[in-house]
């Protein structure tokens, strides 16, 4: 099985940049997209319904923001919407699909950049969601966790590290979080096959740093440990354009 998740900042951005295509050549067996940025409604039908895939949408109730998608070629058990939390669950950020032997998380994590205020409410969100991931590890089912995270866990996961310490995204708050997450009983699956750095998930727009690889690694698959046996491969596909982020994936045996 093979499981792709792709902060595509916009799906209708992403389609008129070949993503459809792209899923049709790729054809992962689940693919979880964040910052989707519509509601279905306003989504056409060859984004909405892609041939062999079953879609789910949870969006924002502010139009053009945040919003999960998850399409998948197997049917799910069950599907939820969020945490059950409103004041999260209001912007669209979580679908959870249960399967046979795992439960999977498609989660875009807040950014905490645009004011106090919402670096806040990034930490209070993170802290909910290891609380819900803790109350699912008790269900004894794998749980894999994918989306972007919206932070660089540790100094190799971004091109600067230094420049960027006191910038949410990579503040000790922030990635003591990650720290915390993992030593709950979760593991960063990329770093059980690539331990080097250098290795980056989103590049600013702005700067052009995508040519030179000044990234940040914010995008994650993580798995519960006894899951994690099961997965043969984690990777970042970051040849693939369309977003300032690449897709990245995991396949399990």
């Amino acid at each position: 099985m093979r499981i792709i998740s792709w902060n595509v900042n916009g799906i209708r951005s992403a389609a008129k940049k070949g993503l459809i295509e792209w899923v049709n050549v790729e054809q992962p067996d689940i693919l979880c997209l964040q910052e989707t940025k519509a509601n279905p409604d306003q989504l056409e039908k060859t984004i909405r319904e892609i041939p062999g895939y079953s879609s789910y949408f949870s969006s924002a109730e502010k139009k053009g923001y945040s919003g999960v998608a998850l399409y998948t070629k197997k049917q799910p058990l069950t599907i939820l919407y969020g945490m059950g939390i409103p004041r999260f669950d209001s912007e669209g950020r979580m679908i959870i699909a249960e399967y046979d032997e795992f439960f999977i998380f498609n989660v875009y994590f807040p950014n905490g950049k645009q004011s106090q205020e919402r670096l806040a409410y990034k930490m209070e969100y993170y802290d909910s969601f290891l609380e819900t991931a803790k109350g699912y590890l008790a269900k004894g089912k794998g749980i894999i966790v994918c989306g972007d995270v919206n932070t660089a866990h540790t100094a190799i996961d971004l091109a600067r590290p230094k420049e960027n310490e006191k910038v949410s995204g990579f503040l000790p708050e922030e990635r003591a979080w990650i720290d915390k997450f993992i030593k709950t009983g979760f593991v960063d699956t990329l770093r059980m096959f690539v331990p080097e750095g250098g290795h980056y998930t989103w590049w600013d727009i702005k700067t052009g740093a995508r040519a030179r690889n000044v990234g940040w690694r914010i995008d994650y698959f993580f798995s519960d440990e006894a899951f994690s046996k099961k997965i043969e491969n984690s990777f970042i596909l970051q040849d693939v354009m369309g977003s300032d982020h690449c897709p990245i994936g995991i396949e399990i045996n």
